[in-house]
């Protein structure tokens, strides 16, 4: 079992247990609605919730070519999951690379910040930064055409 899907499976288990405290303990409505949350909040944890990851090197490949941004994020990070939210659709239009699957995209994140695994790192032509305003990453994409 990787990193990445530890958090989600030990809330939906979390909630799974309440959920059925509470049916036998005689309300049904609350069981349902403890069981919900702890399912939305075991899907935005989970990494299902972002676009496709891509390894490091395949990243910057396509960023030299489309001028894409590259985000180094990893699953349960709440700022990664601010930043994708906030993006919204334009999410889908920058390179993601998941640092928990991705040895080199870790070192990478290192490197740019004193050695800490600080995510979110957006590369925009070759200069990291951490945890940039989603605004800020949505002007950066080159217009789509």
């Amino acid at each position: 079992m990787t990193r990445a899907r530890i958090l989600p499976i030990l809330l939906v288990v979390c909630g799974s247990a309440g959920a059925t405290g509470l049916l036998f303990g005689g309300n049904p409505g609350a069981a349902t609605v403890f069981l919900l949350v702890f399912a939305l909040l075991a899907g935005l944890n989970s990494p299902l919730v972002f676009p496709r990851s891509i390894g490091a090197a395949e990243a910057r490949d396509r960023s030299a070519v489309d001028h894409r941004p590259v985000v180094y994020w990893r699953p349960g990070c709440t700022y990664c999951l601010r930043l994708r939210l906030r993006l919204g659709r334009s999410a889908r239009r920058l390179h993601w690379v998941d640092i928990w699957r991705d040895p080199a995209g870790a070192a990478e994140v290192r490197a740019a910040n004193e050695g800490n695994e600080t995510v979110p790192t957006v590369v925009v032509a070759g200069r990291p930064h951490t945890n940039p305003d989603p605004a800020w990453v949505r002007a950066q994409l080159p217009p789509s055409g």
